[in-house]
């Protein structure tokens, strides 16, 4: 079951601001990333469920996070379906995050009350996942919706809590486009994790990678 409460996660995706998404069907490898990333700052990390076996290496993440990594909230992400989602929760997930909206996943979520993050791409979507318990919402793609859209839902649903993901850069004009819209925060994989930086194992580089980005963060709020 998830070690930390739904208020705990929540409070840590909007301290930091930014939640790293990132997959590996090596379990070393994903803990090397998983310990450069709290190095940098991080306190919560999506790992997707994108591979076979993915739940095996999720697992130990969870079990290495709890054991080496005080404070660090694993969740899962690229959940489409409740099945899914039951089986990470019985991993130790503390999250959940959707790239889609799917309205069964939310009660078994909040039967563990573990934040579900659902994927939602218009008002309505929002609307509805909000009555359903979705304390935040995913805006994705970013990239296709932007900024602009962020910032038309919030004016007359000021209460609404958005992660917004794809798109996002870690570039002071991206984030601070994102943060000035009204997000609460971010999450951002492939800029974080380079491909030629994870072959070669340089994993001081992604702590600074993440530490450059939580600073930009700062100043941009």
């Amino acid at each position: 079951m998830a070690k930390y409460s739904k208020i705990e996660v929540i409070a840590a995706m909007k301290e930091t601001g930014m939640v790293p998404v990132f997959y590996s069907g090596d379990v070393e490898i994903a803990k090397q990333v998983l310990k450069a990333c709290y190095d940098g700052g991080v306190r919560a990390f999506e790992f997707t469920n994108r591979g076979d076996f993915a739940h095996e290496v999720f697992g130990e993440l969870v079990k290495y996070a709890n054991k080496e990594l005080p404070g660090m909230m694993v969740g899962v992400g690229s959940v489409v379906d409740p099945a899914t989602a039951a089986l990470y929760l019985q991993l130790g997930a503390n999250f959940v995050v959707g790239p889609m909206f799917n309205p069964e996943i939310a009660p078994i979520c909040n039967r563990r009350l573990v934040p579900y993050c659902p994927g939602c791409g218009t008002v309505s979507e929002i609307g509805k996942a909000q009555e359903l318990g979705c304390d935040l919402c995913k805006v994705f793609p970013g990239d296709v919706l932007g900024a602009a859209f962020v910032k038309g839902l919030r004016a007359p649903m000021p209460w609404s809590q958005i992660m917004v993901t794809g798109g996002v850069k870690p570039t002071k004009e991206n984030l601070e486009a994102w943060f000035k819209a009204g997000v609460t925060c971010v999450g951002m994989g492939s800029n974080l994790f380079p491909k030629d930086v994870i072959a070669a194992g340089e994993w001081s580089k992604i702590t600074e990678l993440c530490k450059a980005a939580l600073a930009i963060i700062k100043e941009v709020r």
